[in-house]
């Protein structure tokens, strides 16, 4: 129970730096191509995390380098969904997840979750809904960024098989994180080199110092440290109470608007946040075992 809580509160780290980067990466957008932001983002984390590749055993390069693979899709299509809808769109279809977990888990892995999780789910669901709620149609960036929801899901998924399939020597989540980092940035230098050819510099030294203080940001905090911890708390808590906590990136993000940038959330909104607190709460909730007469 205490290896529990200390995942919940590891992964709740996790949501909140997520939540924390909209502002860095509002700042970058005007500046650099979102490819560009990627492989900088993750060259800073893999120089952080180079000497970490001395000693890294077999089975933590493997498993690390199929997570990366799916980190990059997740976040590329998050990324190219964003430029063809709205931000509050692309927050609620990435918000998913939170549905999109149990039901893979439930056709792929044959996983029976009981009436409480699937309430949370529901009630996480009707919270962002309320958040970012837009009468617009579906449209290309929409199905994009559910793509982007598919592949974190399965991310998702894969980190837990990963903590089952080795909990007697568990690999060590910092080397995982290394080898994701590795990926991360060799794939979106080839994707910038394919799309950019010989300009993919364009945009690159022109950047002053709070574009550079936003790339530490990303680089060090929100993937090193967000990218470890996610490992290690997820070999503590399951996928699907893992996904109702990052339910609560788009409030952390919302909280994080507010304060920096000053953008405001009306009633309505408010009430959709409170809802997906609700939701975590009741997900985590244990009814007290009945007493037994003597």
């Amino acid at each position: 129970m205490q290896s529990e809580k200390r995942g919940l509160a590891a992964l709740l780290l996790v949501t909140a730096v997520w939540g924390t980067t909209f502002p860095a990466m509002k700042l970058l957008s005007g500046q650099l191509d979102a490819l560009q932001i990627i492989w900088l983002r993750f060259a800073i984390a893999l120089l952080v995390l180079a000497p970490l590749w001395r000693g890294m055993r077999s089975e933590e390069r493997r498993w690390g380098l199929l997570l990366g693979v799916l980190l990059f899709f997740a976040f590329w299509l998050q990324i190219e969904g964003l430029g063809r809808t709205s931000s509050n769109r692309n927050a609620f279809v990435t918000g998913l997840n939170v549905l999109v977990v149990p039901v893979l888990a439930m056709l792929v892995f044959r996983r029976n979750y009981g009436w409480r999780l699937w309430a949370a789910c529901a009630l996480a669901v009707a919270g962002m809904a309320l958040m970012f709620h837009e009468d617009e149609p579906w449209n290309l960036g929409d199905t994009l960024t559910l793509c982007s929801t598919l592949f974190y899901a399965i991310y998702i998924l894969l980190l837990e098989a990963c903590a089952r399939r080795n909990v007697a020597k568990p690999l060590r989540a910092a080397r995982m994180a290394a080898a994701q980092a590795g990926v991360m940035c060799l794939a979106a230098f080839v994707l910038l080199l394919v799309r950019h050819g010989s300009s993919w510099r364009t945009g690159m030294d022109a950047l002053d110092a709070p574009s550079w203080a936003a790339l530490i940001y990303l680089g060090v905090l929100a993937s090193v440290l967000v990218v470890t911890l996610q490992a290690w708390g997820q070999q503590r808590v399951d996928a699907l109470r893992s996904a109702i906590v990052f339910g609560l990136e788009p409030v952390f993000a919302a909280l994080t608007a507010w304060i920096l940038l000053d953008e405001r959330m009306g009633l309505v909104a408010l009430s959709g946040a409170a809802l997906v607190v609700l939701a975590l709460i009741w997900s985590q909730w244990q009814p007290a075992p009945a007493l037994t007469q003597p």
